[in-house]
C-alpha cells in the first residue's frame, strides 16, 4: 500500500471558508465533562473552558473540538439535556471572545449537534459513525457541515466487550467503505475519516491499526488520529497516564508519516511542532 499513491481530498469547505489541509492541521480537545478519560482536559467552567481554548488558538489550533459527553470504557450516560446544557454554554463561552473559531462539536446525538451549531459550531465529530442517532447522517447533510466518520462498534459503556476482529483493518475498511456511501448519498460532502483509536479495540490492535493507517488512504478522504494520552501508550510503557505526553508526539509522527491531516490532542503546542518538523522533514 504505502508504493501507490492516492488523491486524497486536502480541503474541507466550512461555512464558505476553505481549509486546506495540505499542511497537516491540529484539533484541540476541550471536554466539558467531569469524568473524561483523561484528567487533565476536564474544564467544568467558563473561565477554564476559555483559558484552555485562549491556550490552544494560540499555540496555533486550527479546530477546537468540544465534548460534554465522556466515551471512556464504561463512563456514564448522560441525558441529552445535560450534554446540551454542558455543550452550550462552553461554545457561547468562546464564540463571544473568538467568533473565528472553528469550533467541532463532539456528539453523536442529533439534538446536541443542533443545539451546538445554534451557537456557533460548524463540524460534527461523531463516535458512533451514524450508528446511535438514525437522524445524524441527514442532519449533517442539511447543516453542510464537515463529518467526522470514527468507527465503534457498540456504546461507549459496551464498546470494550465488543474488541473481537478476524482482521481489523479489514473489518475497519469495510465499515468505511459502506459508511462513506450512506454519507455521500444524503449528500455530506465533506467526511473526515477517524479509525477510532481506543474504542472497541485492544491495545495490539490499536497498533496494527496505526501501522497499517496508510491503508485508509485508498479512500481518498482526509484522515484524523485521535492518540492523544490514550491507554495505548501508557500501558505499552507501563506508566501513568499524566507521564504520556512523549509517548503522544511519538505516535502522532507515526500517524503523519502516514497521510494523517488532522491531530486531534490535548497538547497543542507540542503536536503543531510535530507538525512543524514533519513538513519540513519533507521538503
Amino acid at each position: 500500500m504505502k508504493d501507490i499513491v492516492f488523491s486524497t481530498k486536502n480541503t474541507l469547505n466550512i461555512k464558505g471558508k476553505i481549509v486546506d489541509l495540505s499542511t497537516p492541521k491540529v484539533m484541540g480537545i476541550i471536554n466539558v465533562t467531569p469524568d473524561s478519560f483523561y484528567p487533565g482536559s476536564r474544564t467544568m467552567d467558563e473561565k477554564a473552558v476559555l483559558e484552555k481554548a485562549e491556550k490552544m488558538l494560540e499555540a496555533e489550533a486550527t479546530f477546537l473540538d468540544i465534548g460534554g459527553y465522556s466515551s471512556r470504557p464504561g463512563s456514564e450516560d448522560i441525558s441529552a439535556e445535560e450534554e446540551i446544557r454542558r455543550i452550550t454554554r462552553a461554545i457561547r463561552t468562546i464564540m463571544q471572545h473568538f467568533p473565528d473559531a472553528i469550533i467541532s462539536i463532539d456528539s453523536f446525538r442529533t439534538s446536541v449537534v443542533k443545539s451546538a451549531f445554534d451557537e456557533g459550531a460548524v463540524m460534527i465529530n461523531d463516535i458512533s459513525g451514524g450508528a446511535l442517532d438514525a437522524e445524524m447522517f441527514q442532519t449533517a447533510a442539511a447543516l453542510r457541515a464537515p463529518y467526522i466518520l470514527m468507527h465503534m462498534k457498540g456504546t461507549p459503556q459496551t464498546m470494550h466487550l465488543l474488541a473481537d476482529y478476524e482482521d481489523v483493518v479489514l473489518e475497519v475498511m469495510d465499515y468505511f467503505q459502506k459508511r462513506v456511501v450512506e454519507l455521500q448519498k444524503f449528500g455530506v460532502l465533506d467526511i473526515i475519516i477517524d479509525p477510532g483509536f481506543g474504542f472497541s479495540k485492544t491495545v495490539d490492535q490499536n497498533y496494527v491499526l496505526l501501522k497499517n493507517l496508510g491503508y485508509f488512504n485508498a479512500l481518498e478522504l482526509p484522515l484524523l488520529a485521535g492518540l492523544s494520552r490514550k491507554s495505548m501508550i501508557f500501558k505499552t510503557l507501563e506508566g501513568r497516564q499524566e507521564d504520556t505526553l512523549n509517548g503522544t508526539t511519538v505516535l502522532n509522527t507515526i500517524a503523519l508519516m502516514q497521510g494523517v491531516k488532522i491531530l486531534r490532542v490535548h497538547d497543542v503546542k507540542e503536536a503543531v511542532e510535530a507538525v512543524t518538523l514533519f513538513e519540513a522533514f519533507n521538503l
